[in-house]
């Protein structure tokens, strides 16, 4: 964050040169000026680039309000967040003001009498543009008092009149003046506070009660919504959604590329996780994603990949300090972990009962074999199989040691593949070689060259 400037009353700022824009064509502008640059307006967003981005841009550049239709887990609301990143870093207001009027408008009557009695030495204050962002998550107890403002006794016992406009308590909408207001999940709005919102979106004013009063309000709205919640708890009333001048759908990463980058930005890890675990736990969320035994009018949300990986690191973490390892690295038998805590975050379909561990034990072998298929290409394998010949075993497990693990695996008689295992995946640590090396006997197991028997936190592979 830069230094606000120092310009201090209205004649300074006059003397500046400085120009008053409307909102709509500050967001405009400081969106063209970054693609006329080639600097991306979106940091930090993954998967939207070639399908809900440029809808965004142009909804923007006509400035039009806007409603985000996706399933949870989307991106909608960092989405929405990242426009105040399209404002300008500091603007002038009437320090003061309830609203934060511009000091060229404005628009209240207490800041007009300001105006027009201090004239050029009325105080002028700097917002920052993270203050001019607001955001309400849309609850059925969510009154228009909130949204738009209502009389507030406290002025009205000071001895004001009833129906002097002074006596308004302002609500969200006009607070966020000069600025953008985002409300996150507008179905469960209840239909007549929507209605509270029809002049807002339309024709820029407010309506309290009886009271005669126009504030021609400079705010962008924007919102969010799952279009499940059109029958499930709510709808977005005709005559409001026909004010949102687009209406952009949100999808799930399409490129696994896209997955892995949004685990590696989002998930917060205690412990080192090789990038092959969590190709395994992308490539697991997306195959939930398309199966037809989990309820996709649900989804399957990125935080479930997100919250997978750190738990994993977690798993990781916990054998480490158990088992006096100087690095936590994750491995193949990590991710059971991660199976048996995630299994809440899925909506299954009816006929399903009984069948949620088979379905995801399934699910995610699958994805262990993709991801093995695409890492172990070119390598031959053949030596370790004819090396458990059926009396030679290995073991791992939740509690084995990185160290342990190593130390149990047979001799290949001088062949290097374990050293061409990990230079496949710059393993140098004993934590990576392990990690590698189970990933390559999960493999085998799951290609039904070995056998694998699993009880009481122990795995052996032979």
């Amino acid at each position: 964050m830069s230094e606000a400037p120092t310009i201090a009353t209205l004649g300074e700022l006059r003397a500046s040169g400085h120009l008053r824009k409307h909102l709509r064509e500050e967001i405009r502008d400081n969106l063209l000026a970054l693609i006329a640059a080639g600097e991306n307006p979106w940091p930090g967003l993954h998967g939207f680039s070639r399908t809900v981005l440029p809808q965004l841009e142009r909804a923007l550049i006509a400035g039009h309000d806007v409603v985000l239709l996706g399933e949870r887990g989307q991106g909608k609301t960092r989405l929405l967040r990242s426009l105040v990143n399209l404002l300008d870093e500091w603007t002038p207001v009437i320090a003061g003001a309830e609203l934060g009027e511009h000091p060229y408008d404005p628009i209240t009557p207490a800041s007009r009498r300001r105006a027009a009695a201090e004239g050029d030495q009325l105080p002028v204050a700097w917002r920052h543009r993270s203050e001019r962002y607001s955001e309400k998550l849309a609850t059925p107890d969510t009154s228009v008092a909130d949204l738009v403002g209502d009389v507030d006794p406290m002025k009205v016992a000071e001895g004001r009149q009833l129906g002097d406009p002074e006596t308004i308590h302002y609500g969200l909408i006009p607070r966020s003046h000069r600025g953008i207001v985002a409300i996150n999940e507008l179905p469960d709005l209840a239909e007549r506070i929507q209605v509270a919102m029809l002049n807002v979106m339309e024709e820029r004013d407010i309506q309290i009660r009886g009271y005669l009063l126009r504030l021609p309000l400079d705010v962008l709205v924007v919102a969010s919504a799952n279009p499940e919640d059109y029958t499930n708890r709510g709808r977005i009333i005709t005559p409001l959604k026909d004010r949102f001048g687009a209406e952009i759908r949100t999808h799930y990463p399409i490129e696994l590329d896209d997955e892995l980058a949004v685990i590696a930005q989002e998930a917060h890890l205690v412990a080192e996780i090789p990038e092959p675990i969590v190709e395994i736990l992308a490539r697991y969320t997306r195959s939930l994603r398309v199966s037809p035994a989990i309820n996709q009018r649900s989804g399957v949300s990125a935080r479930f990949a997100i919250a997978g990986a750190e738990t994993v690191a977690a798993a990781a973490l916990h054998r480490a300090t158990a088992r006096g390892e100087a690095e936590a690295v994750a491995r193949v038998v990590d991710l059971e972990a991660a199976v048996d805590v995630l299994t809440g975050k899925l909506e299954f379909e009816s006929g399903e009962e009984g069948r949620e561990a088979e379905i995801l034990s399934h699910l995610l072998r699958t994805a262990t074999a993709e991801t093995v298929r695409g890492h172990f290409r070119g390598i031959d394998l053949s030596s370790l199989v004819a090396t458990l010949d059926g009396h030679v075993t290995v073991t791992t497990g939740e509690q084995v040691s990185a160290g342990e693990f190593l130390a149990g695996l047979p001799s290949l008689d001088g062949s290097p593949l374990y050293d061409q295992i990990c230079e496949r995946f710059d393993a140098t640590s004993d934590g990576e070689r392990a990690s590698a090396i189970e990933l390559a006997l999960e493999g085998l197991y799951l290609a039904r060259r070995i056998s694998k028997e699993s009880d009481e936190g122990q795995t052996i592979y032979g």
